[in-house]
């Protein structure tokens, strides 16, 4: 089954569907061996772990994609990818949508910020207009292959142009086609049930530790209404934090062995990789062919 069908196949069963965010494929495959029924690629943590840049549209739409098709390989899940603002205008929000889907991603966002935008919990953001938006959801829907491809917008205009104004934009939005909505950075649990309340259409949340949204838990969530629940940086955050804290100690005292309590072994790191599998494929095909 195309993983464009078992994610339309979740939005359709009960239940939230919880997607932490992966920047490659390690993490991607920590995820899905962890049980979760999907992954999220998050534009932050590619622009910042794959690329060396902050989270401020510095990422291309070719090294989104060429990333989402690397981390795509590897999993038997669905990937909901981050696709910023489309990355310009009608037609280059197009030809995202068939990139993406060339790709092996089950879903993407795209946001209704000016372009360059940035992190969606930073301040300072701007958006485009509703009638521009509009279009850009129009053409991006158009734009599809196959029909299970899944186009959650998202909406920035909270913290811009206020409450009202992105309530507006969320049914405008639906009319054009959107499949989901993404209402960013939520700022308080009263908002959170509101929005929930407001809008009848999957909606996601998202789940950013440090941010300005509240950290509520996928049974909260769900049982508000929201249909997908997002961790874009619960991966990246960690990693920073814990390889910081090994690096400043092998620095101070010039080993870990202290620390290998806190580590996985080489051959557990491979395992995750699939280590056994490929091994035994390749004694398989290794074995010497019987003379003709």
């Amino acid at each position: 089954m195309r993983t464009t069908t078992k994610f339309r196949q979740l939005l359709k069963e009960p239940g939230i569907i919880q997607a932490p965010g992966a920047y490659d494929c390690l993490t991607a495959k920590l995820i899905q061996q962890a049980g979760f029924p999907a992954v999220y690629m998050t534009g932050a943590g590619t622009s910042v772990a794959q690329l060396g840049y902050p989270d401020l549209a510095l990422a291309s739409m070719t090294e989104m994609v060429q990333n989402a098709a690397t981390i795509t390989e590897i999993l038997d899940v669905p990937l909901i990818a981050d696709a910023d603002t489309g990355y310009g205008g009608v037609l280059n929000v197009r030809r995202t949508v068939r990139q993406y889907e060339r790709a092996g991603v089950a879903a993407i966002h795209i946001e209704d910020q000016e372009s360059p935008k940035r992190c969606g919990h930073l301040d300072d953001k701007k958006v485009i207009s509703t009638e521009d938006m509009v279009q850009k959801i129009r053409a991006a829907v158009d734009a599809r292959t196959d029909d299970d491809f899944t186009i959650i917008v998202r909406t920035d205009s909270i913290a811009v142009t206020g409450w009202d104004d992105a309530m507006q934009r969320c049914d405008e939005y639906v009319k054009a086609g959107a499949d989901a909505l993404f209402v960013e950075a939520l700022r308080t649990p009263e908002e959170v049930e509101r929005a929930a309340k407001n809008l009848d259409i999957p909606l996601l949340f998202n789940f950013v530790e440090s941010g300005k949204s509240p950290l509520l838990p996928a049974s909260k969530l769900e049982r508000l209404g929201f249909k997908i629940v997002i961790y874009p940086a619960s991966a990246l955050l960690s990693v920073t934090h814990i390889v910081g804290q090994v690096m400043a100690q092998l620095k101070e005292t010039g080993t870990t062995a202290h620390l290998m309590d806190n580590m996985v072994s080489l051959e557990a790191c491979f395992e995750a990789m699939g280590l056994s599998s490929m091994l035994l494929e390749d004694a398989q095909f290794a074995q010497p062919t019987i003379g003709v």
